[in-house]
């Protein structure tokens, strides 16, 4: 898939803004449980690697869906984290493939593993909407979206770095409110790069004006 879509970082940054006001609390408190459910899961005695990665599939695919809902202005819960554990295989197939084609790019050159983990970035966002493709077809259809699209997702990704650097000396709290902002922000690039009108930028502009 030939890039055919320009992409205005400010504006898909906006975007995530816009759709956030109003229910900023709301989705930091739906990160909080997240965070929580994870670090509890990260505590257990035995086996807390695998248990990690078994969920991580679903919870990926719960956060993809939590974050169109944002994008998309539609009201969201706490239950959203937890869809992605009625696709459970799916998504768990998904990531682990995702995982283990990104390990080994890392392990045997730094720069292939990244850009392999760049052009498989899409794949919950894919499968929250096509769930029942099979995960080779999520994944294939997400290096074919990414294709000429690498590089802005690498700039959205470090426009969020000095915000990531300050958030740490809130003791990390202030991660609760920017994991939205960046979670949205993406699934915004996702319908940009996917051709959903969804995205509409000259109403996201006025809405701003507003």
């Amino acid at each position: 898939m030939a890039r055919t879509i320009e992409i205005n970082h400010r504006e898909i940054m906006d975007a995530a803004k816009a759709s956030l006001e109003g229910v900023w609390n709301n989705a930091a408190l739906v990160i909080f449980v997240y965070v929580l459910i994870i670090a509890a899961v990260s505590s257990l005695p035995f086996a807390s690697s695998l248990a990690s990665l078994i969920i991580s599939g679903p919870f990926g695919l719960g956060i993809a869906i939590f974050s169109l809902k944002l994008s998309n202005n539609e009201t969201t819960n706490i239950s959203d984290i937890f869809e992605g554990f009625k696709n459970f295989v799916p998504a768990l197939l998904t990531y682990l493939i995702m995982v283990a084609v990104v390990t080994i790019g890392l392990v045997l050159f730094i720069v292939p593993g990244i850009i392999l983990a760049f052009g498989l970035s899409q794949a919950m966002f894919i499968l929250s909407e096509e769930p029942e493709m099979p995960a080779a077809d999520v994944l294939r259809k997400s290096w074919e979206m990414m294709k000429g699209y690498k590089m802005d997702y690498f700039i959205l990704s470090i426009r969020f770095l000095p915000w990531a650097i300050l958030c740490i000396f809130t003791l990390g709290i202030g991660f609760l409110w920017l994991l939205p902002y960046i979670y949205t922000t993406f699934a915004n690039f996702y319908k940009k790069i996917s051709g959903d009108n969804r995205f509409e930028e000259d109403d996201i502009l006025d809405h701003l004006v507003e």
